[in-house]
């Protein structure tokens, strides 16, 4: 059958490019739009006269299911955070757990105007699961560390082989894709990161990591192996695969840029949990981008940030990387608005009358710069053709019955643990 697209009237779009448009548009199910004539079929012909049209937002760095542990450990530096919270709790996860907070930190996303989540956790069967079910588009990376875990109780070469299964069977679903992700360079010895690099290129999937987090992590790698982070994961050919994707990325110097730029990889950069859990340092993204690497932005786990909105981050990214090169001309709104919608094939509408938005400028020219900074509400969510959101209300999820479920189970995943 022949796509049928969606008509907003007399509406607002900014294309890839952050160009204004206004008038009647047509968006179509392989993710392109035009200019509509008015007498075209259509599934919907929507009002959008107090509508903005834009790409939607993508996360590069994510653990949804960690929104069962969002507003714990406010004042606890990372080693203590890690130690005293997340891992204890962590013992006591099972599928359904992380099946039921991937949904819930999709409906946030999707409330926030986000198509896209590169995720890494634990049960990526549940996660994948989680993620196809709420109708966004997902990367389900299955965690591996040295220890054991609820998900692999038996360590490194239970994950391996049973990720192995995992990736050889796929999804079964054209939105959403399994990864390898080993977790770091301390929790993975060198045997477990070779094995996971080696399943990504047997299986041409994405892999995932976190780099260069802190200042400790690079000097406890310098003593070890006397090399830095990309270095001695660039002496181990975990790069061949062209499909890394490494988080945080605080702690580089110049010629490990290089060693990105040269494998494709992209680096991901997470403002808000650096600071949150006090690191001291972020990517610095002119260094990075000078260099050639491909920068995308995340939010971390709704655990280190609070929150999985993308357009707080992009605001904080661009302050921040402003305040720390004395430079107010970086990540201006139009590059920002770029990275932060990089690939995305989807649709979102904001509401245009939010007070947020005013004023709109002469020739509307403040409207993607209060979209930025300012923030609004998200209204509809257009993936692949499909609404998941309209005027406000997520429709591929019961958010209601998620948020209830998420406080019963949170009850009990926290019970006996200070």
């Amino acid at each position: 059958m022949p796509e049928i697209p969606v008509r907003y009237r007399n509406s607002h779009l900014i294309d890839e490019n952050c160009v204004l448009h206004e008038g009647n548009f047509l968006l179509h199910e392989d993710g392109s739009w035009s200019k509509s004539n008015g007498d075209e079929d259509v599934k919907y012909n929507l009002d959008g006269s107090d509508r903005i049209i834009t790409r939607s937002l993508q996360n590069w760095h994510t653990h949804l299911a960690m929104i069962l542990n969002r507003g714990t450990g406010e004042d606890l530096p990372l080693n203590r955070w890690l130690e005293e919270i997340i891992f204890p709790t962590e013992k006591k996860l099972s599928s359904d757990l992380v099946e039921l907070g991937t949904k819930a930190s999709c409906a946030e996303l999707i409330a926030t105007g986000t198509t896209f989540a590169c995720d890494m956790y634990y049960f990526p069967e549940q996660m994948a699961q989680g993620l196809i079910d709420s109708g966004i588009r997902g990367i389900a990376g299955g965690t591996i560390t040295d220890f054991p875990t609820s998900s692999y109780p038996e360590g490194p070469n239970q994950a391996i082989n049973e990720l192995d299964n995992i990736l050889r069977n796929g999804t079964n679903n054209s939105r959403v894709e399994y990864a390898v992700a080993p977790h770091a360079i301390y929790t993975c010895e060198k045997e477990t990161l070779i094995k996971a690099s080696e399943l990504s290129r047997k299986h041409n999937s994405f892999l995932l990591t976190h780099a260069s987090e802190t200042r400790t992590e690079v000097a406890n790698c310098y003593k070890k192996n006397d090399c830095y982070p990309i270095e001695y994961l660039d002496s181990l050919n975990f790069f061949d695969s062209n499909k890394s994707v490494l988080a945080h990325c605080g702690w580089l110097k110049k010629n490990e840029m290089r060693i990105l730029s040269k494998n494709k990889s992209k680096a991901v950069h997470c403002p808000t949990s650096n600071m949150k859990l006090g690191v001291g340092g972020t990517m610095s993204y002119p260094a990075m981008t000078h260099a050639g690497v491909d920068v995308r932005l995340g939010t971390d786990g709704s655990a280190s940030n609070n929150s999985i909105d993308l357009r707080q981050e992009a605001k904080l990214a661009s302050l921040i990387q402003r305040h720390d090169h004395w430079d107010a001309s970086i990540l201006n709104p139009v590059e920002l608005w770029k990275l932060s919608t990089k690939g995305s094939k989807d649709w979102v509408t904001w509401n245009l009358d939010d007070i947020r938005m005013r004023p709109l400028g002469v020739d509307k020219n403040r409207i993607l710069a209060n979209l930025v900074f300012s923030n609004a509400d998200c209204l509809d969510v257009w993936v692949d053709g499909v609404e998941l959101r309209h005027g406000g209300i997520t429709m591929s999820l019961d958010v209601e019955k998620i948020s209830i479920d998420l406080e019963i189970a949170v009850n009990d995943y926290y019970e006996g643990i200070d």
